[in-house]
């Protein structure tokens, strides 16, 4: 039985440390961050077999932040869910610190992937779903990508991979915002409809409401129903949301918040 209650909490407090962080740094990515707080609530809070005190558990489930520029929101997730001490978090970004502007799987308790350059998440969770067959494992595997990555290649053809190996421990989250650093993705490269081209690539397609704690744990049960393909859940979600002047603006993808931003987000938040 997951806890709802929790689960909305710890998206509150992902948020307000992704707010946090960027600011002390003067650095980073807010938008798509906070655009993925409660999908990341849901895996961390109510879904994933893992332990923070074991991070390397070979029968854990796995995640791929392939959109490894949000990684404020997996960061903060991490130290929310006791990986870290959550003074570690005004380090992102600083020199010497672990939490760097990208994942780092050698330094950073609980990230399983190295990510950053676009478009090549999926491809490293086909090998994790892989290898759990082959070993034996019954741990599932999750990635969550932007729907501005999709522009690149190589996601689909990770795509039809896991849809020829029929990797049903596999499930993809597509964060449609439909907005990227250039604007509009409808405009700057469309990929839409997402649902029928998954679907044309061999996969369970699921949508769900992105930022509905419920609509996302449906989405979820669903995926790990289907059996003989990998699942795909489309997010609807919007761009920096939770605070308002954020929300639906591709300026504030990679421009962190001012001072006075800062404070008046983090009373939004509250």
């Amino acid at each position: 039985m997951r806890d709802i209650d929790l689960i909305e909490k710890s998206a509150k407090e992902i948020r307000k440390s992704i707010i946090k962080m960027i600011n002390k740094a003067k650095s980073g990515h807010p938008g798509g961050s906070l655009s993925i707080a409660d999908i990341l609530s849901v895996l961390y809070f109510g879904e994933m077999n893992i332990d923070p005190k074991n991070p390397k558990n070979p029968d854990r489930d796995r995640f791929v932040l392939s959109k490894g520029h949000a990684s404020p929101a997996i960061y903060a997730t991490l130290a929310e869910r006791g990986y870290f001490d959550k003074e570690l978090l005004p380090t992102f970004r600083s020199f010497g610190s672990i939490l760097q502007g990208h994942p780092d799987m050698k330094k950073v308790p609980g990230i399983d992937l190295s990510t950053g350059s676009l478009g090549q998440g999926l491809s490293a969770a086909n090998g994790m779903a892989a290898s759990g067959r082959i070993d034996g494992k019954n741990y599932r595997t999750y990635v969550i990508m932007g729907d501005g990555e999709l522009q690149e290649g190589q996601v689909w053809e990770a795509a039809m991979t896991a849809a020829h190996y029929k990797y049903d421990n596999l499930c993809a989250f597509i964060d449609s915002n439909n907005l990227q650093i250039d604007g509009h993705v409808d405009k700057v490269m469309g990929v839409e409809p997402l649902d029928k081209k998954w679907e044309a690539f061999g996969w369970n397609v699921i949508k769900v409401d992105g930022h509905n704690i419920e609509s996302i744990i449906c989405g979820l049960e669903a995926a790990k129903a289907c059996k003989g393909k990998p699942s795909v859940i489309i997010a609807l979600t919007v761009k920096g949301k939770g605070v308002s002047f954020m929300e639906g603006k591709c300026e504030y993808h990679g421009v962190a918040p001012t001072d006075e931003e800062t404070v008046k987000a983090l009373e939004e938040l509250k």
